[in-house]
């Protein structure tokens, strides 16, 4: 494979110099939904200081950057703000650091954090006037602003067209169309924040109307005092509207700390409202409502454009199949139907070609000499690669590659996205969670690839508990022929719980939260064949050169133990498991054992050790159901060890072990108690 090279812009805003991010914006503009798309699994909640007005806080990678994203409440204005709008302000303008005009108050800072560097601030496209009112003042605060204009496409069906250009130009600040809901421009928007913050670059100055800053020069003059800036802290332009404006804050704060210069300051304001039409205030507010209706005027027009949100063309109803809250769920089910139809069908053939025939060809070479055994064991081993490889991950792997060549693992990604928050992982891991079904060797592999960290351990082990299409196979076998569809479906659903609960309780086992992610949702691509066999080898080839000597090597091991009558032995170490807690015949332990190598070795030898297939006519219903679910949850494979010493570490993939042993002994023996329990009370 080629190289890449990646641009690095510095400076990096990582660790200690991580990027703090504001939202704000109006009810209804969609603030919540974006932050919930790049949010982390848990975010941070807390209280501004005196209110119960809630924010959210949570790290977000940004590519190479991170930055620090709070949720506000939402704010319709900057004056005239009391109680628990003011604390908002407040946090705008001095995070944790009070100015000393606030040192007096006996609570503590809005928020325990520190004040943003960049404000981002989502706007309702389709109501643009009443959010471009809050943009004017906004700006006052001397910070770099992003505007994200979402609902992008409710604007498109209304015909509205917005010039994003002319808007960018009259502004002076970097504009972002958005469809928050469907993760449309977020990555754009996010980027273009970062590029904002490392330029330094602040919105162009937006003062009132000529005749007003004529009648107001006085008082500009009167309040451009230092003491008055060291006291507030706060830019001149936006201290000047807001005592022109009669803001209470401001004003008491004057009278507290300034009683000397305040007869001077009101005597200047009640000037300059005489030389206006209207009160001052009035007058102010107005003239906001006027410039941003010609904000509007001039960069909006009706009628969509031939492209882009507007333009119902095949991408768009791609879009509203895989990323539309509702309907995003059948294009999910829709991918999850391929995954099926390749593990059942293209795999199975392929296995049924492939290794079943491998199998059947060696099948009469039982060898009983020491060499022979060996040789067989590493033979057995081979097949077993072959089996894993050829069928399933190959074929997996290459779907894997090819949702994400073609763009829909990301939008797959962004609508499960706050689904999977509920067990402590990203929408990211969907996919290779379908492909556990097919084998959870390339699942693993392809989690490990989306996620790091935290998350990348929840993800593993909680990817060994899906079943995969031998563990399917088993259940299938067995449960349908002597449980039913019922047992069938409810040793399925137990699979689900168990996920969902290991999820929720690993999340809570290591409180480090990794960061939210900004998903990108690429443009719509077909993989070329170049593309799709390079990243098939790149993501396999390493795989194998650690499941291969773990795979023939545990053959071999067991093979010895076998040859050299230590079955016996193995039976009885087990019995503690395999008679006791489980409630199954002794010469089942062996049989357990094996299945580290492949889950169907287990059902063959299950089948030999009682001397039948017809294992009903040796087993209960109870038994088989502990069996069954025994077999589910306890260690996948060597092969699903090996890839995830790989990924996670050792020390990971062995807690992964225990924690599949003790969940199998814990479900199964749980469950056999309640099934027998139910029986007695039956009888």
């Amino acid at each position: 494979m080629a190289e890449v090279s990646v641009p690095l812009h510095t400076p990096l805003f990582r660790g200690e110099r991580r990027l703090r991010i504001a939202l704000v914006g109006l009810p209804g503009g969609g603030k919540t939904t974006l932050f919930d798309a790049v949010s982390s699994t848990a975010p941070h909640l807390g209280e501004l200081t005196g209110t119960h007005r809630i924010y959210r806080e949570c790290t977000v990678q940004i590519g190479f950057d991170e930055a620090s994203v709070v949720d506000l409440p939402s704010i319709h204005s900057l004056h005239h703000l009391q109680g628990d709008d003011l604390s908002a302000l407040k946090y705008l303008l001095w995070g944790d650091d009070r100015p000393p005009v606030s040192l007096h108050e006996q609570s503590g800072p809005p928020a325990p954090l520190a004040p943003p560097d960049l404000i981002i601030q989502v706007i309702d496209a389709t109501s643009l006037q009443a959010h471009l009112e809050l943009t004017l003042e906004l700006s006052q605060l001397g910070r770099p602003i992003v505007l994200a204009l979402n609902h992008m496409d409710e604007a498109a069906r209304k015909g509205l067209y917005i010039n994003i250009k002319a808007l960018e130009k009259l502004l002076g600040m970097p504009v972002v169309p958005t469809v928050a809901l469907m993760g449309q421009g977020i990555a754009q928007l996010f980027g273009a924040a970062v590029n904002a913050a490392r330029e330094a670059t602040c919105p162009l100055p937006q003062p009132p109307s000529r005749h007003i800053a004529e009648s107001l020069r006085s008082l500009t003059e009167a309040l451009n005092r230092p003491e008055i800036h060291a006291a507030f802290r706060v830019p001149h332009p936006m201290l000047l509207v807001q005592y022109a404006a009669h803001d209470g804050f401001v004003e008491d704060e004057l009278r507290q700390h300034f009683p000397e210069l305040l007869p001077q300051l009101e005597a200047l304001r009640e000037a300059a409202g005489l030389r206006l039409p209207r009160p001052l205030a009035e007058e102010l507010h107005a003239d906001r409502h006027h410039r941003a209706a010609t904000l509007v005027e001039a960069a909006m027009r009706m009628g969509s454009p031939a492209e882009g949100y507007g333009a119902h063309d095949w991408r768009y109803w791609l879009d509203e199949l895989f990323l539309h809250p509702r309907w995003g769920l059948i294009g999910g089910l829709a991918v999850f139907a391929a995954v099926l139809f390749v593990v059942f069908e293209i795999s199975g053939w392929i296995d049924s070609m492939t290794t079943v025939r491998l199998a059947a060809a060696f099948a009469d070479w039982q060898p009983q000499s020491t060499g022979g055994v060996v040789g067989r064991a590493v033979l057995d081993g081979l097949i077993g690669l072959v089996g894993i490889v050829v069928p399933y991950m190959i074929p997996l792997v290459m779907l894997l590659v090819t949702l994400e060549e073609a763009g829909l693992m990301h939008r797959i990604a962004f609508v499960v996205d706050r689904g999977f928050h509920q067990i402590g992982l990203h929408g990211g891991v969907a996919v290779p969670f379908l492909l556990g079904l097919g084998c959870n060797v390339p699942a693993i592999s392809g989690a490990a690839r989306a996620t790091s960290g935290r998350e990348r351990v929840i993800a593993s082990v909680l990817i060994t508990f899906v079943p995969c299409s031998a563990r399917s196979a088993i259940i299938l076998a067995i449960a349908g022929k002597y449980l039913g569809a019922v047992g069938v479906f409810g040793i399925f659903a137990l699979t689900l719980i168990v996920i969902a609960v290991m999820g929720r309780l690993l999340s809570r086992r290591d409180r480090e939260l990794g960061p939210g992610q900004v998903q990108e949702i690429p443009a719509y691509a077909l993989p070329t064949w170049r593309i799709l066999l390079g990243e098939t080898w790149a993501r396999t080839s390493d795989i194998l050169t650690i499941v291969t000597p773990l795979l023939v090597g545990g053959s071999v091991v067991l093979a010895l133990l076998n040859h050299v009558g230590a079955d016996s032995l193995i039976n009885t170490l087990l019995m503690p498991v395999t008679v006791w807690w489980l409630g199954l015949p002794l010469a089942l332990g062996v049989p357990l054992l094996f299945g580290v190598l492949r889950k169907e070795l287990s059902l063959l030898m299950i089948y030999q050790a009682l001397g039948t297939q017809e294992i009903g006519s040796l087993l209960g219903s109870v038994q088989i159901v502990t069996l069954l679910l025994f077999l589910t949850f306890y260690v996948p494979c060597v092969s699903t060890f090996a890839v995830m010493l790989k990924t996670i570490g050792r020390k990971d993939a062995l807690f992964s072990v225990a924690v599949s042993v003790g969940v199998a002994l814990l479900v199964s023996g749980v469950v056999r108690a309640g099934l027998n329990g139910a029986e007695f009370l039956a009888y």
